[in-house]
């Protein structure tokens, strides 16, 4: 059904953003600080936080189509998505708070409740991170408003990264003194409860306008109609791929700062911090390149240039060198999310394009299935990091690390990643959604 009015105000914006920045107190906390949590506060082994990666993530195959599923079966009188933030925020943020706390159990009793709140953290997020991916398509049916509006969304995600990255660390040194389980517990408190109100803040804020009636199809027959459209399946790849380049990347910064920079904790911050920044002004500067370049170029190229950066940091920074490592960590991290606000938008404008081809539309399994791409790279990427930490025979809590270890550190930070990125970037060649073709599809559709 068309909407009559397509604009969004600057306060929906910013509440519709502020709902990506809720959910990256968790996504920035598992890309950023997770990883050094466990092995380094929490006290797991690298290999035994590799296969707490991977084991839980197989919930998210369960999980991300289910949610989906129900966001397309039932709807209230607040629309089909919003109503989740309302209801599942203070659970939320309580998943986020337990997840980083460190009972005082010996390690047996420490892996039981690792695994127990991981997985609880884990389906908190999809119940509301598949509502929220899903809102844009019904805010509005204007691509541009829904660029802009992914620019906002972005830009608001980032900032939470940006105090993940940049308070978590500091603050979990000042409270805890010398009990950083207890810092880190308290400090990740702080941003779940900051995750609470976002949620209730984009609730209030935004409104579903636009209503697309989802016909009653058998969940086989959705699948079908999903791997039957070859731009959805494409983002689907793009997720997954991106998405471990990107974990990967970010999941050893900490470790890069303190170790291959030989940094304290504000310098492990700054680092993080850097990188953060730079994806921050990543945003808007995306959405001003894409009003007079073609967003698909934009998407494609930046991620190939990532893979040339990453091997230029990898052979020019030396150990210690902080200055070097910080200026082109901020150009990696700046390129590397010039695609975000294109790749959130074309998800909402393939489920468009599948709907236009086959006259049937899939709309939650299509978000959710493209939820479950990036939650298994997360899986993936986590799983990856722990068994090369264990790999390069890191030592976790050790005051130093071997040359072996500092090599593998800077590898896992740049061209590693890089790779996959690379990969991604070539991948985008295959899609063909660009402005004026979506146009096309709108018509056809009436919207």
């Amino acid at each position: 059904m068309k909407s009559e009015n397509q604009k969004l105000s600057l306060l929906e914006k910013i509440g519709y953003g502020s709902g990506d920045a809720a959910v990256n107190v968790v996504i920035s906390s598992m890309f950023l600080i997770i990883t050094f949590f466990y092995t380094d506060v929490f006290g797991l082994k690298p290999k035994d936080m590799a296969l707490l990666f991977l084991l839980v993530r197989l919930i998210d195959a369960v999980t991300d189509p289910l949610m989906g599923l129900i966001t397309d079966k039932f709807t209230t009188k607040w629309g089909r998505y919003r109503h989740y933030f309302l209801f599942l925020a203070v659970p939320f943020g309580i998943s986020v708070f337990l997840t980083f706390t460190t009972p005082d159990f010996d390690y047996a009793g420490k892996m039981i409740y690792a695994y127990i709140t991981y997985i609880f953290v884990t389906i908190m997020f999809t119940s509301v991170t598949i509502p929220y991916i899903s809102l844009i398509g019904v805010l509005t049916s204007d691509p541009q408003e829904r660029l802009s509006a992914n620019g906002y969304r972005l830009f608001f995600a980032k900032v939470a990264a940006f105090l993940v990255s940049i308070v978590v660390p500091i603050l979990a040194e000042k409270f805890g003194k010398d009990d950083l389980g207890r810092g880190y517990q308290m400090a990740m408190g702080l941003m779940a409860l900051l995750g609470t109100l976002l949620f209730l803040f984009s609730f209030f804020t935004t409104r579903e306008r636009v209503e697309h009636v989802v016909e009653d199809k058998p969940l086989k027959e959705q699948f079908q109609l999903l791997l039957k459209n070859g731009q959805w399946t494409l983002l689907f790849g793009v997720c997954f791929f991106g998405t471990v380049g990107y974990v990967i990347r970010n999941s050893v910064a900490i470790f890069y700062a303190k170790y291959f920079l030989g940094g304290d904790a504000s310098v492990q911050s700054s680092f993080m911090a850097t990188g953060v920044a730079a994806a921050i002004l990543a945003m808007p500067a995306s959405t001003f390149i894409t009003k007079k370049y073609c967003k698909v170029k934009l998407f494609k190229w930046s991620q190939i240039a990532v893979g040339v950066i990453s091997l230029i940091m990898l052979l020019v920074v030396q150990p210690g060198n902080l200055v070097m490592a910080y200026v082109l960590y901020f150009i990696l991290s700046f390129v590397v999310d010039l695609h975000a606000p294109v790749f959130w938008s074309a998800i909402a404008e393939a489920v468009d394009y599948g709907h236009a081809e086959s006259g049937k539309r899939v709309s939650g399994l299509s978000f959710g299935g493209i939820s479950f791409a990036q939650k298994l790279g997360m899986g993936i990427a986590g799983a990856a990091v722990g068994y090369l930490l264990d790999f390069f025979e890191y030592v976790p809590k050790a005051e130093t690390q071997t040359e072996f270890a500092l090599w593998g550190i800077a590898l896992m930070l740049t061209v590693i990643p890089g790779i996959f990125h690379v990969i991604m970037g070539g991948m985008m060649f295959r899609y063909k959604i660009t402005d004026s073709y979506y146009e096309t599809i709108k018509k056809k559709l009436n919207i």
